[in-house]
Formats: structure tokens, sequence, C-alpha cells
């Protein structure tokens, strides 16, 4: 099966891009990478490197200044002479296969440099100074950052310190990591001169930190490479297997994939589309997984089809033809044009059947949304660069302006932001290490909406836990709930993409997290600040107050007033009672109705029990509230459960000159509490009043009229 196969499904121009790329044989990272695990790469020194370097620069920059390069190359080759790697090559190799590597990335100029003189300051007798007087502040600022990751040696012990820098220097710029991940790619080709405990150290390192980050930033081309050589390293049986796998399928007279490619060309090409049909074989891991999910595996397992495209638009026009004029798998649809990934990346996936059972995935992108796919944050150049005029916001700010003094990175994607923010606040560096791995593994972000109209960037399966503490830090240790698109939920509750949160925070210095919430907690921030906080306090009260069945007033409360306020019956003799269903108060609109023993009971005109009533045909009687304004009225209150609540609210009632008749607590449920009170007001006008008191007790989400369900008279 050929590594990549090309035809336009129509004659016609193409992009500038694409032109260039047929004028000039590619050095194709895949293919060089799978060639050597396929079989012995050859050694020496690179002929005319940063002739290549020179070559692969100009195909993505055309009119970049080369000058500094060669500047940098001549600096570079003789500070390392004399210096060998444990290969046996000359040291200067390194540096260029790093840049070689950057380069074909589509890298710009000073990232090229800084690549060249990434290890000089470092093993030679080269300073930071002077690569600042020859080649800028902004190259002495990356070759900084690279040189201090390397500064702390590899081990167990040294591994968090490590990446810790890692995160800073990358949050710093992320072109630091950019030259790191070249770095330490080609570092893995080169393994094998070390000895197999070595190999298998730099190979975990590299599975647990580097290749996750190398996803997060969207550099796919690296990171492909670099699971295949850890594969080989860590699971060599497993390897040798699916090598065979590959090698027999590339010997197979057939080749399905090709078939369903050109059935695929003719189909474009007919419907006018112009567009390139390409052939992707799947790196070792892929084809892997694949196996083991599969069983046997088909001819069109070990690759997938691309399509490329010059705009947006053509995308969904050849989803619309594949799907009208193929059979289409429908559940191997996935629109990340749309909703594209966190790292970045846009595309199409759908997949294709034949009747003879294979099926072909297909990929549906742009040039440029392949150039990102495939760089990730270096395709984007150089974030600090002065823009152009066409590169500003809708407000007229320049993409890349400093905010606040600082620079202000268009390229940190939210989950970096996310790290930099807990990494000074782990309290150790097992917890670092353990919070770092546990957040790389996270492999899709979320978007959640506040109500102010800002937004947070959250690991798919954040609950509401980690909305708080990334929008409030450690100050959501006073969250003591959450609306959910206008709902309110647990705190436990996990939430999806596009989720409207607002988090509801007390105002009492007695409100503490809950040991409950590291189990809802997904997030190193989150993570980090309930366990600091819980080793500065042992003995939390773990539940909150667990409240009484039922509460009365103590025997030195003031007695019960008369319950039934002033009301004027049209009715001579009859006694006048005020239902306990719906507690009518002055000013509402109340009616009355006749039953047994001449009494005549008040219930409020939009009561149920009112409407039961006149179902069942009682007298309704004219009645009106008189001058007493003092009665009786009973409210329930909602609340999340937390210590000190009920002394608060009776507190509030009181504050507002209210007495409580009685008070009945029901017992927590799924962190929530419902009270009931009967309180006596000396002034119905107060209520509005005394019912805002009560609702800004911190933790109590509602007040409301009591509705009790009542049996008729």
């Amino acid at each position: 099966m050929s590594a990549e196969a090309t035809n336009p499904a129509t004659p016609g121009p193409m992009t500038p891009g694409a032109q260039r790329r047929r004028s000039r044989p590619r050095i194709d990272l895949r293919r060089l990478g799978r060639a050597a695990l396929l079989g012995p790469a050859a050694r020496g020194r690179l002929p005319d490197a940063i002739g290549h370097v020179v070559e692969a620069h100009r195909a993505h920059h055309p009119d970049a200044d080369l000058d500094p390069l060669r500047r940098a190359y001549v600096l570079a080759e003789s500070s390392h002479r004399g210096q060998m790697r444990k290969s046996g090559e000359p040291y200067i190799t390194h540096p260029l296969a790093v840049t070689l590597i950057l380069a074909e990335l589509g890298a710009e100029t000073t990232t090229l440099t800084a690549s060249l003189l990434h290890d000089t300051v470092e093993d030679t007798e080269v300073t930071l100074d002077q690569v600042r007087e020859e080649f800028g502040e902004e190259v002495r600022y990356l070759v900084d950052g690279v040189t201090k990751l390397e500064k702390v040696d590899y081990g167990a012990a040294a591994e968090p310190e490590t990446f810790r820098k890692m995160l800073v220097a990358t949050g710093s710029d992320v072109r630091v990591m950019s030259i790191k991940l070249a770095d330490r790619l080609h570092n893995m080709r080169t393994l094998g001169v070390m000895r197999p405990e070595k190999q298998a150290r730099i190979a975990k390192v590299t599975r647990d930190v580097l290749i996750p980050l190398a996803e997060r930033l969207g550099v796919q081309a690296l990171k492909t490479e670099l699971e295949d050589l850890v594969f080989a390293i860590l699971h060599p049986e497993e390897y040798a297997h699916t090598r065979q796998l590959i090698v027999n399928n590339a010997s197979r007279a057939d080749d399905p994939l090709e078939e369903i490619a050109e059935e695929v060309r003719v189909v474009l090409r007919e419907a006018g589309l112009q567009a390139e049909v390409l052939i992707r074989p799947r790196h070792f891991v892929s084809v892997h997984r694949v196996s083991r999910k599969r069983g046997e595996m088909r001819g069109s397992d070990f690759g997938r089809l691309l399509v490329l495209v010059n705009e947006d638009a053509d995308c969904y026009g050849v989803l619309g033809e594949l799907h009208t004029c193929l059979t289409p798998v429908v559940s191997e649809f996935k629109d990340f044009i749309a909703v594209p990934k966190f790292n970045l990346y846009q595309s199409l996936h759908t997949a294709v059947a034949r009747t003879d059972g294979q099926v072909a995935e297909v990929l549906i992108r742009t040039h440029q949304m392949h150039k990102v796919a495939e760089a990730g944050v270096i395709a984007l150049g150089n974030p600090y660069a002065p823009p152009s005029e066409e590169q500003t916001d809708g407000d007229g700010t320049r993409v890349g302006d400093a905010v606040d003094g600082e620079r202000a990175d268009p390229t940190r994607p939210g989950w970096l932001s996310r790290l930099l923010d807990w990494q000074e606040a782990a309290p150790d560096p097992d917890t670092f290490w353990s919070t770092l791995r546990e957040d790389l593994a996270q492999d899709r972000e979320i978007t959640v909406y506040r109500p102010d109209g800002g937004t947070l960037g959250l690991p798919a399966g954040a609950s509401c836990v980690d909305a708080a503490y990334a929008q409030y830090g450690e100050d959501a240790h006073a969250c003591i709930g959450a609306r959910v698109n206008g709902r309110l939920v647990r705190l436990s509750t996990v939430l999806s993409d596009g989720d409207t949160v607002q988090l509801l925070m007390g105002q009492d210095a007695a409100s503490e997290p809950s040991r409950e919430w590291l189990e809802h907690a997904h997030t190193p921030v989150a993570r980090i600040a309930i366990t600091r906080w819980l080793a500065a306090h042992p003995s939390p009260a773990t539940p909150p107050e667990a409240p009484a069945t039922t509460r009365r007033p103590s025997s030195d409360a003031p007695a019960a007033r008369p319950a039934a306020a002033d009301v004027v019956v049209d009715q001579p003799g009859a006694t006048v009672r005020l239902a306990g269903c719906c507690t009518p108060v002055p000013p509402d609109d109340i009616t009355g109705f006749a039953v047994r023993g001449g009494v005549v009971t008040v219930h409020r005109v939009e009561c149920a029990g009112a409407t039961r009533m006149k179902d069942l045909g009682r007298t309704e009687v004219a009645v009106r509230w008189g001058d007493t304004s003092e009665c009786r009225v009973t409210l329930f209150v909602e609340s999340f459960g937390r210590p000190h609540l009920l002394a608060d609210l009776t507190e509030a009632i009181a504050l507002e000159g209210v007495d409580i008749v009685s008070a009945t607590v029901e017992p927590p449920s799924q962190q929530r509490v419902r009270h009931t009170y009967t309180l006596q007001l000396p002034d119905a006008a107060h209520l509005p009043v005394l019912m805002r008191a009560m609702r800004n007790v911190p933790g109590v989400f509602d007040v409301g009229r009591a509705q009790h369900q009542t049996t008729t008279p």
C-alpha cells in the first residue's frame, strides 16, 4: 500500500501551498519515522544539513530572512565542534535534526534559530548575553527556556520538578515546548545506544507527560511518532506483532483503501468538487488499537482516507456527496469543524462501507486545517510578532497585544492556563505529579458559560465543584450550591458542553468545603484546594448540622397570638376561619365559603382548595380585609444544609419583629433541607420584607408561601 496517494478530483489550479508541495519532494516525518521502525536507519552526518533546513523552511515561509539561520548554524557548529553523541555522531547533528523536524512542521524563523542554539548555553561556552547580542531578546528568551528544562536530571525523584518547569516554560511561550518536543523526538529516535533500563525510564516519562502535552498542543506529527517509539520500547512483543501485520498487509496484491479512494475521487469529480484524496496509513499504535478492538484486521483498517479541499464550505459539500453516493456509516460521523477539539483540531469524520464489508474511515478538512492538525501550535507561527492589520479582533484589538504589561499568548489553550494556575499551589511533588498525569489523561475539554457571559474551560467530566474552583479559586470554599441552565442542582452534578452555570456563594464565615467534594472534584485546582483546606482543619464538620424533625419556640417565647386577622364577612353571626392550606394575609385577594357550624373559611383566590370548594358546590361568601393588619402566615424555606443555618434563620426572623409560632425542619435529602415556619406578623404589609430577609441568609435559595394539601372540610 502506498504511503500517500495524491490525485486531484478535478483538474484546475490548486492552492499555492499545494503547488509548492508538488514542486519539491517533501521530507515526510511520518514516512521517515515509519521507515526507521521498519528497518535500520542510516547513520552519519546529515548531508548539507543546513541546506535541508533552509529548503524545508522556505516551503512554509518563502519570504523568510534566512540570515539568522545561517549565523546560528555557524555558532552552533563551532561551539559543539569536538563534542560527540553517544551514538558516535558529531553533536551538531542533534540540533540540526531537531531544527529540521520543526522546519518541516512550519515553525517560524525565530523558533528555528533558537532550536539550532538550544544546547549551546548548556553544553558550550556560549552565554545568554552572547545569544542576545547576536540574535535578539526573543531568541535569548527561547534558548533560556529550553536550557532551564535541561538542568534537572531525569529520574523518579526529579520528574515532578522537571515537568513543573516545563509547564511554566510552556505557559510563558509555547515555542519552548515545541523545541522540547522535537528535541525529545530526535533523542527517542537514537535511544537504542542506551542501556535498556534507561530506555524504559525515558520512554515511560515520554508516555506519561510529553505525549499528552504534544496531543494538547495539537502537534500530531510528533505525538504519533513518539507513541510508536515508546510502544517499541515498552511493549516489544506487541510491537513485533503489529509490525508483522503492517508488513503482511503491504505485501497483499489488492489494496481496498486505494479502490475506495478511487471511488471517492470519481464521486467528487462528477460533483465538480476540487479536492485531493490521500491515503493516510495508520501508525503502529493506531493499528495495534484497531486490531485489539476488531480482532481480524481488514485491508481498509490499515489506513484512512484524507480529503483536502480549499474552503470550509467544501468540507460539507464533500460530506454530502459521500453520504449520497456511497453507503455511510452514520455512527462514525463527527463534526470537529463546528466544534473544534481543545487542541485546535478541526475536521469532519465519517466512514463509508462497501458491499464486501470493507469500511473506510474518511477525514475531510481544508489545507489549512490539515496544517494545524499536523503541527498544532507550531503552525500558528510567532504569537508575539506584530500582527498585520487583518489580525485584529472585532473591537480592533490586535491579536497578541500585551495585556497588563505581560505577554498575551493567543495560542495558550484553556487546559494550559488551568495547569499553570494550580502548579504553584501543589503542596508536594507527589501531589503535583499525580494530578498532572490525571489532568493530562483528559482527552476532551468543554466550555460552560457564566450568567455574566464569561466562559470557563473545563475537562470533560467536570462537576459544579470544579466550576466553582475554576471561577473563584479558594474562595469557592464558601460555595453552597449551583444552578445549571436555570435549575437548582447538586454540586456533584456533571456539566456538559454549553451549560450555563450559576454558582451560589454563601457569605457566612463558617461556610466550608465538605470532604464529600473530593469525590466530585476532577480538576487539580479543585482537588488541591480542598485537600489543603481539609489538612488545615483536621476535624471539619463532615455532615451539615443534623436538624431536629420538629422545633417549637422555647418556653420563654412570646405566647402565640390569635390566628385570625380582621376579616369582614357579609354573613351576620358567622365565625371566620383563615384556611390553613394557603394562609391568606392582607393584601391577598380572598374569597370565603360557608361550611358546617356557621363557619366561613377564607382562602386566597388562587388557592387550589378554593377551586375544589367551587367544584363541590360550596356556597361562596363575599369577604374582605378589615382594619386590623396583624396576621399569621406559613412560609416554606428551601436551603442547602450547613452548620448553624437554623440559628441564622430564626435570628433573621426575630430581627424583623416576627414571632415564630412553630417550625418544622425535614431531614436533609441530597444536601437540601426544607423548613416550614408558621409566623405571627404584627403587620401584614411587612411580609415581603421578611421573606427578603430570609432569602438573604447564606444557604437559602428559596422562600415562599406554603400551599398545604388539606382535606375538604
